[in-house]
Parts: structure tokens; sequence; C-alpha cells
């Protein structure tokens, strides 16, 4: 498939390929075009009417609560939480490019930022893949859910708020737990894998620190103050509720504040 000389076009083809593989290989392509200057900021359209990233027809998508037993004192325990955490990673493609091709007229560093998330995206996916392999199964032996995409429906409209809540919380509390998953997978001496966290979380903390960037961007050119901002759209969006422990020395590496911090841990004690 050859690719539209438009940044904001190739990245809805990346966006609404429902092949894994093309998927991948589509983003690795257009990654090295835009890299190469190849691709324009031109050509955007409006782009409300996607209402459904694309995606396999497996995994199925369930509610979370119906969603396997992930207790790793057995293979297909151990084999479905590397699926979750690949299916968290597949999404996160889609998400990196629903950003680039929905919202225009943002400098050219946002665009760099999140085709960058887009590529290590694929790259994490491929890691987590392969230890499904491993394994005996793949990706869509396992049912998933829909929540991350449904968190992008729900911030179409505006950037500053996609930024405030999908990379400054869903993919925040990514930092927060895969340490704690890191120790599980160490417990049973699955080490490939826990190098393939130790990996994603690195870079992980780089994708919410781009979502840190651009939502301080966004609210100083609308006059907003950042802090009160985020926790009112904590607030309107989740009720304040927040999941703690916090991954401190990774949030702050990421972009939030102390005063953030304690402010989010107080909500948790709520």
């Amino acid at each position: 498939m050859s690719l539209q000389p438009s940044l904001y076009q190739a990245a809805r083809t990346c966006l609404l390929s429902d092949s894994v593989d093309d998927k991948l290989d589509l983003t690795d392509r257009t990654a090295t075009a835009w890299e190469r200057g190849e691709l324009a900021l031109s050509g955007w359209t409006v782009a409300e009417s996607i209402t459904q990233a694309g995606r396999p027809r497996s995994p199925e998508l369930v509610h979370p609560s119906r969603l396997p037993r992930r207790r790793l004192g057995s293979e297909r325990g151990r084999l479905a939480l590397i699926h979750a955490i690949a299916h968290i990673e597949f999404n996160a493609i889609n998400l990196a490019w629903d950003a680039v091709q929905r919202f225009p007229d943002l400098p050219q560093a946002f665009y760099n930022d999140w085709v960058q998330v887009a590529r290590e995206e694929v790259c994490h996916f491929r890691l987590l893949r392969q230890r499904l392999r491993d394994g005996g199964v793949d990706y869509g032996d396992f049912p998933g859910h829909n929540g991350l995409w449904e968190m992008a429906l729900r911030t179409a409209h505006d950037p500053l708020i996609r930024m405030a809540l999908v990379p400054r919380m869903l993919e925040a509390r990514g930092l927060d737990v895969t340490p704690g998953i890191m120790r599980r997978f160490e417990a049973i001496g699955d080490l490939e894998t826990v190098r393939a966290l130790r990996i994603i979380l690195r870079e992980e903390v780089g994708h919410v620190q781009f979502g840190s960037r651009w939502y301080a961007y966004l609210c100083r050119q609308r006059g907003l103050e950042p802090e009160e901002t985020y926790f009112e759209l904590l607030h309107d969006f989740l009720n304040g509720e927040i999941r703690c422990p916090l991954h401190h020395q990774a949030r702050r590496e990421a972009g939030f504040s102390e005063q953030e911090l304690q402010r989010l841990e107080a909500l948790c004690a709520q």
C-alpha cells in the first residue's frame, strides 16, 4: 500500500488498518517517511467521522468484568496477563495516530512526538507478541476490552482534554502499575518478560512526558492554570477517582509536580 503525501492522511491510513501486521508495517513506513521529510502537514480533513479504529476480528472485546483471571500460578494466567498488556500497546498505536490525524494546526514538534510514540508502541507490541508466541499463543487468542479507544472518543473534541486524560491519566497509571507487574513475572522466573517491560516502562515515561508538554502548551495558549484545570478534568471525567500507589519517580520524570502528586494521593485516600 502506497503512503499518502499528507501526514494527516497517512496517519489516518495507519489508524484505520484492521490488519495487525499491516498496521505495524504502515506505522514503520509512515514514521520513516515523516522523519525523511516526505510527508507534509497538509490535506487535513474533518476527523469526527472516525468512531472506530481499525482492529482485527480478534481479540473479542468484552466488558472488563468478563476478562479471564490473570494469576501467574498457571501458564494460561501468565499468557493472559502478557496478552492484556499487549492489547494496551496495540490500542496505544491507534491512539498515537489518532492524535496526529485528529488535531490540526499544532506545532510540528507535536506531530514529531506522537509519530515517535506510534513507532515505539509498535516496538512494545512486538516485544510482547513475541512473548505470547514463545508461549504457543498469539495476539487475539484472549479477549480484551475497549476502554482506551472509548476514552479517545470521549476526548476527540479537544486536544487539551486528550493530553490530560490519555497520556497524563491512563498512560500515567501504567507507570504506576508496571513495577509491580515486573516483580510478579520476576517471582515466577519469567525474566524475558521482565526485560521487555523494563524497556516499555522507560519509553512510556517519555510518552507521558510528551502529554505533559503539550497539555502545558495548550493551557498556556488558552490562559488556563494547568494544575487546577487538570484536577477539574479528573473530577468531570472520573469523579476524582484515582488509584494508588503512584510511581513518584516515573511521574516526576514525566512532568508531574510534587503538588500534583500530593493532590493525587489525597484523592486516593478519600
